[in-house]
């Protein structure tokens, strides 16, 4: 399910920092893999709000747990450097994960079914079983329906 605000029906982007770090979370893009929370949920705890306690760990140990998240909902940048998303020039890999989406890394301009484009950067999961509730993006349905591919 895609989350976007009800106004200007641009996509959510959340941020939380700990004055070294800022983690961003863009929940559009979550697969709901769990990683984030059956790893560290002393940062990333589901039922609480705000859900992300960047005073939960050490830095180093939240960026650690960051860079496992498969669909890259989840970010971060060192608060010291000022890079944006669309300044990153990366080549784009494609990878399938079995059982699951279609991962493309890289920067990317996606048109949806009526024709809304949306920019991408990192890494965008697709969905591979059709089941998806938020085409063309992988919603995590491809878990409840069994999907082997």
């Amino acid at each position: 399910m895609s989350q976007t605000d009800p106004k200007s029906g641009a996509d959510i982007t959340k941020t939380y920092t700990n004055g070294e770090i800022t983690v961003v979370w863009k929940p559009n893009v979550c697969i709901h893999s769990k990683l984030c929370w059956t790893q560290l949920v002393e940062v990333f705890n589901p039922r609480a709000r705000p859900w992300v306690h960047m005073d939960g760990a050490s830095t180093q140990r939240i960026a650690e747990q960051v860079d496992r998240c498969p669909s890259k909902a989840l970010s971060y940048f060192r608060n010291e450097e000022s890079i944006k998303p669309e300044d990153v020039q990366a080549e784009s890999i494609v990878e399938p994960l079995p059982n699951g989406p279609l991962l493309v890394y890289g920067n990317l301009r996606v048109k949806d079914a009526s024709g809304h484009e949306t920019q991408k950067h990192n890494v965008t999961a697709f969905c591979r079983c059709g089941a998806s509730s938020n085409k063309p993006y992988c919603d995590g349905s491809h878990v409840k329906a069994g999907f082997q591919g």
